[in-house]
């Protein structure tokens, strides 16, 4: 493992010369090479090392950004300029990015080393990282399982310590179920926290990017650099950044509110063990536990699958073979293209997603579908709003069970959604949410613990995150 803690311990151990940049690059380097059988990485960035030794003397001078020195692996979903932009999809295999995302061009200016661009489910679509053109990927802990989706290469590249951190996107949990199964530290921003420019869309209604990172110290780290309002984002919203890195301590104790709707049939009883344990222990130190309801959460899959296909059905309809990406040789006229371009370009979820979605906005099925489940995406909103008028935070699984073998849920797409369960509703509803790996169960998997805080009030969740790291975690 990499000899530090988090990124400001790693700036001391360079300052007082116990770590070289250039050495910690081609470290994580070899690492990546040795561990290629877990396939987190899609492109992996030699001149990464060129880079590591301008970024250490701009330490010795001491005039550096907030991440200098922190290596960072970013999901093939998001721009780098003059980098390939995949989307882990046939149909962008050569398509090389014109311009940086919003996030990147921040990362770049507080000096991060950007190390490769990692793996993940065909368009950020799945629950599994079984869904790429660059093949599967493997969790770290048992290479016979998965490490989650969309972002599980993200997931893996930190948890395998291929990199510091990483950037990852959340949909519907894309973010936080990889960082659960893998065992590390997942934030999902409130909608409209971070740029969603220069980001291949989803569905962009839901879609986040946030941050994978071995610490709470470093999530808050990054998330402080990333926010903001970006005029290239109609979207991002125009609130302030807190400083997130000094404002890590309480200075009250929270009314944690723990929604029994979550926590019902179908939960992993080492899951349900493990955070019950940690509750008891919040009790001891003075926070108040309160259960609550969230009486529509029954309806989120639902919900939530079909306004997601709908915008993805809309969003993928510019790969048509005719402007950029895949295109089949010698079509036979315009609609020939159009259809075998597509057919043979996209893979079998994004396909089904595609043909979901244009079913749910057809004509005659547009009111009984769409039209109704933005009314229930409402309502659903409308049970955290009321929750968190008599709670701080909100405290429930991240995942039903740990991670599942490779090719369990393959054939079953319904089972293979059903493990968005706890996850979805935070997307529908806009809020914030992190994943906090709290323990292990008796196959040495992984469990995840998830907090969620109203709109745009990360800071709760930081500061729940870092307190339970620090304080209850380190007691077991």
């Amino acid at each position: 493992m990499s000899n530090y803690k988090n990124h400001k311990n790693k700036i001391d151990k360079i300052l007082n010369r116990e770590i070289s940049l250039e050495e910690n690059v081609l470290y994580f380097l070899k690492n990546i090479e040795e561990k290629n059988y877990l396939n987190a990485y899609n492109f992996v960035f030699p001149e990464s090392i060129e880079k590591a030794k301008k970024v250490e003397k701009k330490i010795f001078s001491g005039k550096y950004g907030k991440l200098a020195g922190m290596v960072i692996a970013i999901k093939d979903v998001i721009a780098i300029k003059d980098k390939p932009l995949t989307c882990s999809s046939n149909i962008l295999r050569n398509f090389v990015s014109l311009y940086n995302a919003t996030v990147i061009n921040k990362l770049i200016a507080e000096d991060v080393i950007i190390i490769g661009k990692t793996n993940c489910d065909e368009f950020a679509m799945g629950s599994s990282n079984e869904n790429s053109a660059f093949g599967k990927v493997f969790n770290p802990h048992d290479t016979n399982r998965v490490p989650g989706g969309s972002s599980g290469g993200s997931a893996v590249a930190v948890a395998a310590d291929l990199c510091d951190a990483s950037l990852g996107t959340d949909t519907g949990g894309s973010i936080r179920q990889p960082a659960a199964f893998c065992g590390v530290f997942g934030l999902k921003p409130t909608y409209g926290r971070v740029s969603r420019y220069g980001l291949t869309a989803f569905a962009s209604s839901f879609d986040s990017i946030g941050p994978f990172a071995k610490s709470t110290d470093d999530i808050a780290l990054i998330i402080s650099v990333i926010a903001g309002k970006d005029k290239n984002d109609s979207t991002s919203g125009n609130q302030t950044v807190p400083d997130y890195t000094n404002n890590l301590n309480f200075d009250k104790k929270l009314v944690i509110g723990i929604p029994k709707e979550y926590f019902s049939e179908g939960l992993y009883y080492e899951i349900k063990d493990k955070i019950n344990e940690i509750l008891n222990k919040l009790k001891l130190n003075g926070f108040v536990i309160k259960e609550i309801n969230l009486p529509h959460n029954e309806y989120t899959i639902a919900t939530y699958y079909i306004l997601t296909m709908a915008e993805a059905s809309s969003n993928l309809a510019r790969y048509d073979g005719a402007r950029y990406g895949y295109r089949i040789e010698n079509p036979k006229n315009l609609l020939d293209m159009y259809i075998e371009s597509r057919s043979k370009g996209f893979g079998a979820e994004v396909k089904r997603r595609i043909m979901l979605g244009t079913y749910v906005l057809s004509s005659g099925y547009y009111d009984a579908y769409y039209k109704k489940a933005q009314k229930v995406r409402q309502v659903i909103k409308n049970d955290f709003v009321n929750a968190f008028k008599s709670v701080d935070i909100i405290i429930t699984p991240t995942t039903p069970t740990t991670a599942f073998k490779i090719g369990e849920n393959e054939d079953d797409p319904l089972q293979m959604y059903l493990n968005d369960i706890y996850t979805t509703s935070i997307n529908l509803a806009g809020i914030p949410a992190i994943n906090i790996p709290i323990g292990k169960d008796k196959n040495n998997l992984p469990i995840g613990m998830q907090i969620l805080a109203n709109q745009f009030e990360e800071e709760k969740l930081l500061q729940m995150s870092n307190f339970i790291e620090k304080e209850i975690l380190k007691s077991d």
